[in-house]
């Protein structure tokens, strides 16, 4: 295959759709002869800030002499993001030749199975990030999950470390109505005898399931503390969070960390799409925050940028799915904007602008609100008129859907984060 193939069979496997369940997973890895236990492995659940502390994890533990992969979900603009070795995205044809070995175990795995059973497209990925990571004899693997925990694709890694960043109410459809259900089905990750890292602030309801789950398992539970103690670079008051569960994490595995090492990986590190810096003039930020918890972390350091700068408000330009709490969101970032500009994404579950545009009338939203229905004329746009009404000192946002993010940074051409 080359990229091209590559990724056509990948979306072709969409048609599948998501099913739960692990027997498909587990016969994938017999075929490819049990790649996921060829290397060490730190698995990280949780409803925001997965792919930041995986990031993160990754980044400490490379810094301490591991050869490190990790694996990320979803991609921002290409397939490769998601598997990282040694803080390198998967180059185009590494990536063709790991989704064609683990096509050839999917083709023999769907003969296995009855009915209209078939490899879905997020087990394939998954497979084919794990014998890439074993075939590029990565040490120590962080692993992000996808959905939930139990009976995700990612759930078959012997993991010595469990990872829970935070527990919101997402996903209710399949992973339960409560925080203590949710809690519960991203904590069966946690093995018998290993170490759960809990992030910092967790709701009661996910703090009492983590207990029960360590009590039965016979696993330690660390806390990581608030503040990571290190200057971060990535941008954003959460990222000092991740950070913080990230040492909690790398200590975990390793024991003792150097000082210095973990010092380097708190500057270098940053994570596309989160409080990405797009342009410095009017200040142009993209962050892929798509739950009300997640809208809520960006609103804390968006109001901490706008003080900074001597700011009282910001433009932001907005398109939310429809799957998502789209009230609870805007809730959250309306009282900092001067002015929205409504967009929509290719995705076809993206709400419509004049929806999106009405609720925030509703919730009280600013009086300047337009529609703009393609996203990068929509940016510019609103970086006209934050110009207008703030100068060269203003502030732009774009959030409320990775697709949105995605559809921006393929305009840019580019994935590679940066900070102020």
């Amino acid at each position: 295959m080359n990229p091209e193939q590559a990724e056509r069979y990948l979306l072709a496997r969409e048609l599948f759709g998501m099913r739960f369940g692990l027997d498909r997973i587990r016969r994938l890895m017999t075929a490819l002869e049990h790649p996921e236990r060829r290397f060490d492995s730190i698995h990280v659940v949780g409803t925001n800030g997965k792919s930041s502390t995986v990031r993160m994890i990754a980044a400490i533990l490379q810094q301490h002499g591991l050869r490190t992969g990790a694996y990320l979900s979803p991609h921002l603009v290409s397939f490769g993001e998601r598997i990282r070795i040694q803080d390198r995205d998967l180059p185009d044809r590494e990536f063709a030749a790991a989704i064609e070995r683990a096509a050839h175990a999917a083709e023999l795995v769907d003969r296995s199975l009855s009915g209209d059973e078939r490899v879905t497209q997020f087990e394939l990925w998954t497979a084919a990030a794990y014998a890439e990571l074993a075939r590029q004899h990565v040490e120590v693997a962080v692993i992000e999950a996808g959905l939930g925990g139990r009976y995700d694709a990612t759930n078959v890694i012997p993991s010595s470390v469990q990872v829970l960043t935070s527990v919101g109410l997402e996903h209710t459809r399949w992973l339960g109505p409560t925080i203590a259900d949710i809690a519960a089905e991203k904590l069966d990750v946690v093995q018998p005898g290993g170490t759960l890292v809990l992030g910092p602030g967790l709701h009661p309801d996910a703090e009492a399931v983590a207990q029960a789950v360590a009590a039965e398992r016979g696993a330690t539970i660390v806390r990581a503390p608030a503040d990571p103690g290190v200057e971060v670079g990535a941008l954003g008051l959460f990222q000092r969070i991740n950070f913080s569960v990230a040492i909690s994490a790398a200590r975990a595995y390793l024991g003792e960390l150097d000082p210095d090492a973990v010092a380097r990986a708190a500057a270098e590190v940053r994570v596309p799409g989160r409080l990405q810096l797009l342009s410095e003039r009017p200040l142009t930020l993209l962050d892929g925050a798509h739950n009300p918890d997640g809208s809520a972390a960006l609103a804390q350091s968006l109001r901490s940028i706008l003080e900074q700068r001597g700011q009282s408000g910001l433009v932001a330009v907005i398109s939310i799915l429809d799957d998502k709490d789209a009230a609870g969101m805007l809730a959250a970032l309306l009282p900092l904007c001067e002015a929205l500009v409504l967009t929509r994404t290719g995705n076809p579950r993206a709400l419509p602008p004049p929806t999106l545009q009405s609720l925030a009338s509703q919730l009280g939203g600013p009086r300047e609100s337009e529609i703009v229905p393609d996203p990068r004329a929509a940016l510019e746009r609103a970086q006209t008129l934050a110009t207008t009404l703030s100068g060269p000192d203003g502030v732009v946002v774009a959030t409320g859907s990775i697709y949105l993010i995605a559809d921006l940074l393929r305009e840019a051409g580019a994935t590679r984060a940066s900070a102020l």
